[in-house]
Parts: structure tokens; sequence; C-alpha cells
């Protein structure tokens, strides 16, 4: 059964907002929801997806509650919300931290960047160190799956436009465990079969990706 304790309870309290943008200020947005604004701490990657003032949107939400006040940070997706809250279980990391990562990486850059343990794509993020990134990745690796992180990227691909769209999964999937099998991460393995797919198109099969995707690691 679901807890229900206080602070459980506070970080869901706000599960999303739906309204329209009353303005955009520096890593904040100000979202009218009937009649109420609502001040929601944004990334700058955020910031720039959400439409204009007077444009309806709708924003995830973490309500963070501490001794000094309470804050609301917002997400463009369940995804990265969901990340967020993995990031600020890191010791050391907190909201301000984590919304400064995710300024720098999408989630799936920064789950390949956690597999693949590159601190220094984390580390250009606002204030994060190269002891804080290593502490990222250390901390999480445990908790992030290879093979869900490539299907949820492959997916993304496929719901974003017509380019992979007559690549079938199988041939992909067939492609980068080949990959794997030879030595290369699952992380630059994704990588070159995502970029072997596209530039392939339409009817490729597990065989033309590993080729096109080993020529480009040359």
């Amino acid at each position: 059964m679901r807890s229900f304790g206080l602070m459980t309870w506070e970080r869901d309290m706000i599960e999303y907002l739906r309204g329209k943008i009353a303005s955009i200020r520096e890593n904040c947005v100000i979202i009218d929801v009937n009649g109420v604004g609502y001040a929601v701490a944004v990334s700058e990657s955020t910031a720039s997806l959400l439409p204009g003032a007077g444009e309806e949107a709708k924003i995830y939400t973490f309500m963070s509650v501490k001794d000094d006040g309470v804050s609301l940070y917002g997400f463009p997706s369940y995804d990265d919300l969901e990340i967020f809250k993995l990031l600020i279980t890191v010791s050391g990391i907190g909201p301000k931290g984590a919304l400064g990562i995710l300024s720098v990486l999408t989630p799936d850059d920064l789950r390949f960047a956690i597999l693949s343990g590159d601190s220094a794509s984390i580390a250009r993020a606002p204030g994060i160190g190269k002891k804080s990134a290593e502490r990222v990745i250390l901390e999480l690796k445990d908790k992030i799956s290879d093979r869900d992180t490539i299907e949820s990227a492959f997916s993304k691909v496929e719901a974003g436009g017509a380019a992979n769209a007559g690549v079938k999964s199988g041939a992909r999937d067939d492609a980068v465990e080949a990959m794997t099998s030879l030595g290369y991460s699952a992380t630059d393995a994704y990588k070159v079969v995502k970029e072997a797919a596209a530039a392939l198109g339409e009817g490729a099969g597990a065989d033309e990706l590993l080729k096109a995707a080993l020529n480009l690691m040359l």
C-alpha cells in the first residue's frame, strides 16, 4: 500500500499544472491556473520548450518543502520529472543542481552518460563539479537499465518523425546486441546504430545497420 507520510504526500500533492503561461522569467515560469499564478522553477531547456505568454501549457511538477519555504519545480514530461527525482536522491545534489544537470542533458543523454561513466558531460552543468558528477554516476548507475534506456530512446526517435519509421525495432536491437558482443559499450552501440538507422531509412536490416554502425566507429 502506498505510504501517505507527510513528505510523500506533500511532494505528490501537485502532480502537474495545466493553464496559460503568464510570463517566462529567468529559470522561472508563471502559469495561470484558473486565476491563480504559480511560480515554477524550470531549467533553461524546459523554458525553451514552453509556448509563449497567453498560450496553454501542461507542466509536471515536484514540490519541495523546506524550513525556509515551499518551491515548485517544473518539467515538460513525466520522464523529466522521474529523472529529476532520481537526481535529488544523490548526496549533495539538491533541486537546483538537478535542474542544472537537466539544462544541459536530456533524460536519455543523462542516462547514457551515467551508464558509460561520462562524468565530463554531467560536469558541464552549472554548479556541478567533477566530484559531484562522479557521485551521480556512482549512486545512480545501478538504478538505470541499459536495455530500458536504449528502448526508451529508440521509441522517442520513432515518435519524433518518419526518418526511422521503416527500420524495425528488432533489426536495431540485433545490431546493438551484435555491437555489444564485439566489445562496444551499450551507450556507443546505441548512438551509432541510431545514426545508421537515420541514414539508411526504410527497410534496413540488422546486417546493414551493423555494417553502417561499424563504419561510423572507424
